[in-house]
This record gives C-alpha cells, sequence and structure tokens, in this order.
C-alpha cells in the first residue's frame, strides 16, 4: 500500500503583528498517511491539530504564519515549496477539505447547487446541465432527501446535519485522493454522526481515498481510524495503530486523554418527594402561513402535549437530536417561548405568568446556554457579567457584598478569582462554560436549565464541567434539566430521562432503566449509535 502523504519535522510559527517575534505553534511533527487508509490527528483544542491539517494545503494566515522547518510531501512533490497556482489545482480537487463549521464556511449568498457546481466548474470545466447532474449525484450520496428541491436552498435553510453533508458533497465532488474532515461532526447528534461517518468509509474503500481525520471524539477515532497521531501543545507526543494505542497507550497525556471519558454515577438522589418542576399537555406549536392572505395552513409541533416531572434535588435528562423540540420544552418552561398547557413550579401554576409575573422567579430557575462565547457579553468583564442578576435581584446589595458573592461563585467553579476583571475572549471554552455555571449560581436558583452545556468542548474538559455539576448539585441539592445529545454525558449526570423525537415524547423513566432496557426503536437506535463500539 502506497504512501500519499509524507510530512517531515514540521514547523509553524505565528509572528506577532509587525514585530519579528513569532511563537511556535506545532513543533517537528512528522507522520505518513497511506492511500485509502484514515489516519486522526486528536488532542485537546490549542494542540495544534487543525493549524497541522491547514498546511497541507497551504491555508494558513501567511505570511504571519510561516514553516521554520520541515516538507510536506504529497506523492512526492513538497507543498511547502509549491506555487499558488499549484496549489490552487490541487485545492478542491486532489485535496478535498471538510470544514468544522459549515454554517460559517459556507456562503450564505449562495444557494446550494450554485457552492457545489462552482468547484466541478474550476476543475473540470462541466457545463451548467452537466454540472448540476453531478451535484444531484452528490447530493444523493450523501443522503440529502429529495436533492432537487435543495438546489436552490441557502445555508440558513438546512439543518446542521444537512450542512455538514453539503460541506462533504463540495469536498468529494471531483473524487479527491485525500480528504481532511477538520471535527466533522462536532455538535452533530450521534445518529447523524454515525450516518456521516458511515458515509465518509464507504466513500474511501469505494475511491481508495485517504482521510486526514481531526477530532477530540476518542469514540470516533477507536471506530474509524487506521492510525493515530496523538498532539499535545503543538507536540506530536505519540502515534501508533489504532488498536495498539487504545489498547496500550504509551505516553501520560494519550492516558490522561483515554480516560477523561464522563463516567461515574450521578450524585444520590435525596428522597424528599418533593415535585419541583412538572408540566401537563405542553404544546409549542409553529403556524405554517401560505398564500397571499398568509392564512394558518398546518403547524410544526416543535413540542407537542409533553408530560414531564422533577423532583427537587433531581437531574432530568433530555435527550433527541437536532429538530426533537429539547430546547424548545427548555426555553418553554422558562417563559422565553410561548406554549400552550400547563407549567407547575414549586406547586404555583406558571403557565400564564406574564414577563413581569415571571421575573421573581428568574431568580429561582436559571439556564446556562449552549454557547457561553454567545451568551457573555464581550463588552462585560466577568465581574460585571456574574453580578447582572445579583443588581436586579438584590439591588439592596453593596458593591463590597457584591463583589464577596462573586469571589465565592468563581471559587465554587474552580476559577481564581483573579481573573475577574478580565473579558470573555481572555478564556478557553471550558473556562467560558464555567463562567457561565458562576452566572447562574451567584442566584442561588432551585433549578438549573443546562443546554447543551458540554457541546463541542474536549473530553477532558467535559468531565471536569460533568463532576462540577456533580459537586454543586450535592452541595446545594439543586435541579437540573439537563438538555444534551451526549449520551455518555447524560448517562454520568442523570436519574431520569426522557427522549423526544419529531417534538414528542417516546420513551421516560429512570435513566438507568433506558439506558438498560430501551423499549423504543428510535430509543434503541439512538443508543446504538451512542455507544457501539
Amino acid at each position: 500500500m502506497s504512501t500519499l502523504i509524507q510530512v517531515r519535522d514540521l514547523s509553524v510559527a505565528f509572528s506577532n503583528g509587525d514585530s519579528q517575534v513569532s511563537s511556535t505553534v506545532v513543533k517537528n511533527i512528522s507522520f505518513d498517511i497511506a492511500r485509502g487508509k484514515t489516519m486522526a490527528l486528536v488532542g485537546e483544542s490549542g494542540s495544534g491539530k487543525s493549524v497541522s491539517a491547514l498546511s497541507v494545503l497551504r491555508l494558513l494566515p501567511y505570511p504571519a504564519a510561516s514553516h521554520p522547518s520541515g516538507e510536506i510531501l504529497y506523492d512526492g512533490e513538497d507543498l511547502l515549496q509549491a506555487s499558488e497556482d499549484r496549489m490552487r489545482q490541487l485545492r478542491g480537487d486532489r485535496i478535498g477539505l471538510i470544514f468544522q463549521e459549515p454554517m460559517t464556511s459556507l456562503n450564505p449568498l449562495h444557494n446550494i447547487e450554485r457552492q457545489i457546481s462552482e468547484t466541478l466548474l474550476l476543475h473540470k470545466g462541466l457545463s451548467g446541465s452537466k454540472a448540476r447532474q453531478r451535484t444531484l449525484e452528490l447530493l444523493d450520496l450523501v443522503g440529502i432527501p429529495d436533492p432537487e428541491s435543495r438546489l436552490k436552498s441557502f445555508p440558513h435553510e438546512l439543518s446542521g446535519g444537512q450542512r455538514q453533508r453539503v460541506m462533504i458533497a463540495m469536498a468529494l465532488a471531483n473524487d479527491p485522493e485525500l480528504l481532511i474532515a477538520d471535527e466533522p461532526t462536532t455538535a452533530l447528534d450521534v445518529t447523524i454522526q454515525e450516518q456521516i461517518l458511515q458515509l465518509l468509509s464507504e466513500l474511501q474503500k469505494r475511491l481508495n481515498m485517504a482521510i486526514l481525520l481531526i477530532t477530540h471524539d476518542l469514540n470516533i477515532v477507536r471506530r474509524y481510524a487506521h492510525d493515530v497521531c496523538v498532539m499535545c501543545q503543538g507536540e506530536l507526543v505519540e502515534k501508533n495503530d489504532t488498536a495498539s494505542l487504545f489498547a496500550t497507550p504509551a505516553h501520560h497525556y494519550t492516558q490522561t486523554l483515554l480516560s477523561a471519558d464522563p463516567s461515574g454515577e450521578p450524585t444520590p438522589l435525596k428522597d424528599t418527594g418533593k415535585v419541583l418542576l412538572s408540566t401537563e399537555a405542553l404544546k409549542v406549536w409553529f403556524p405554517i402561513r401560505k398564500g397571499l392572505l398568509k392564512r394558518t395552513v398546518d403547524h410544526i409541533k416543535a413540542v407537542n402535549g409533553v408530560d414531564i416531572q422533577l423532583r427537587a434535588g433531581e437531574t432530568l435528562g433530555v435527550v433527541g437530536e437536532s429538530g426533537s423540540g429539547k430546547t424548545t420544552l427548555g426555553m418553554a418552561l422558562v417563559r422565553l417561548q410561548q406554549s400552550t398547557g400547563t407549567i407547575h413550579f414549586d406547586g404555583q401554576s406558571i403557565s400564564s405568568f406574564n414577563r413581569q409575573q415571571f421575573t421573581p422567579l428568574r431568580r429561582r430557575i436559571q439556564v446556562v446556554f449552549q454557547d457561553p462565547f454567545g451568551s457573555l457579553s464581550p463588552r462585560m468583564s466577568i465581574a460585571e457579567c456574574i453580578a447582572e442578576g445579583l443588581t436586579v435581584h438584590h439591588p439592596e446589595q453593596s458593591p463590597a457584598e457584591r463583589e464577596q458573592i462573586i469571589i465565592k461563585a468563581l471559587q465554587e467553579v474552580g476559577m481564581d478569582p483573579a481573573v475577574k476583571h478580565r473579558y470573555p475572549h481572555e478564556f478557553s471554552g471550558g473556562q467560558r462554560q464555567r463562567i457561565a455555571i458562576a452566572r447562574a449560581l451567584v442566584l442561588k436558583p432551585e433549578l438549573i436549565i443546562l443546554d447543551e452545556p458540554t457541546s463541542a468542548l474536549d473530553r477532558t474538559i467535559q468531565k471536569q464541567i460533568v463532576e462540577l455539576l456533580r459537586h454543586l448539585q450535592q452541595k446545594y441539592n439543586l435541579s437540573y434539566l439537563f438538555i444534551s445529545h451526549d449520551l455518555a454525558v447524560v448517562k454520568a449526570l442523570s436519574h431520569s430521562l426522557v427522549v423526544m423525537h419529531h417534538g414528542n415524547v417516546v420513551e421516560q423513566g429512570p435513566a438507568k432503566q433506558v439506558f438498560n432496557n430501551p423499549q423504543h426503536p428510535y430509543t434503541q437506535q439512538l443508543l446504538r449509535a451512542a455507544f457501539s463500539n
């Protein structure tokens, strides 16, 4: 089996603005990728994975980025020495690339047909009709239903999984010899992950294509990669075939990564019997309006008659694919989404509360959103972000009292209080999530709604957040509504489980019972996709 890519002693450095000072972010790494094989590049955020992969296509921001040493041989040709014209010939033709976030890498102003056919026109010179036919073939290949109806769709009109499939179609349009897949399944549902990775595996066999897979999800690596390179702080600390690396990891960092899956049992539940939150026949229906008069012809039933119960000190996990209604349910519970049906909190019906009536309850019910960078104001320091709720709900507090509460909240979530005057962009994703949890904690709530709080975080950081949530729950008897598509995290935290599909609850019960003996075919499908090896 011949080698397609050889990376030898590659280093990457970035200069600091106009100064001559540069920092080396990748240090003398070497690896090979054989034709028809998948090589996984793994490590935590900031380890240098994506920078190394983008170097292959020379997509780093040159001249700010440079290569103090090394060579990248593609079929014997050193790409670091190739002309820009030669690189344009290779990009999108012999070497395809799937970016981590398709919503930002797809052009929002162009429809799907134009974006996929562009590479066919540039590299193959196909006519409009032939390019359209090939585009339809590609959309069908990647599993887009009714591809003809999607040709004129824009990226914002597609789901996350569909956008990722479009990116794959673009990358595969010219049958590349090498596919670079940078976190191709980050933040996707387990069933969509399974479909996309199976698709790449099938195409690899069909095309004898080499794949450079960049990911922090070691379950994916175990199932789909042939070889693994482990990166830590810009250095390649271990490389081996997948089976050997997982069986006998040599480097202590690799051992840490492999043991970082969220595990353990939920916090022991205090048998108080008190139901803190419940719903009956809760519905969130969005009208579909058509015609000149915009009459309602149907509804999107995002949440369709849901009944749940959450006791004091309990974690209720809510799982399901994107579009199943998980987040809409959570937002309806805190009256951020209009709904019908009954919601009881601490024995009181809150279904008909208006904004003013609900305001006092916001101290007792807090939300931690999926993206802390989006929910923390970039113009406010960490202390100001955390203090915002205190200012609204406890105006009687003095600045000194408020500062002491902020310091305690930061300490509770494992943050150094000295950072309180820094801004969100100065922190990592895991640190920002801790800050978001601190902001929720300062008001001493009884219920926290956690909407995908570990999505797209490294497994080591996920494990820390899970342990933090367990600790806080045990200390304060908090109730959590935990919304997630990551079933490993849900299993580690949840006492009870609700499985949603197209707005309906298809299965619910004690978490152990559902995980060990799922009854509904959809639940069985979810668990197979999440835990099969």
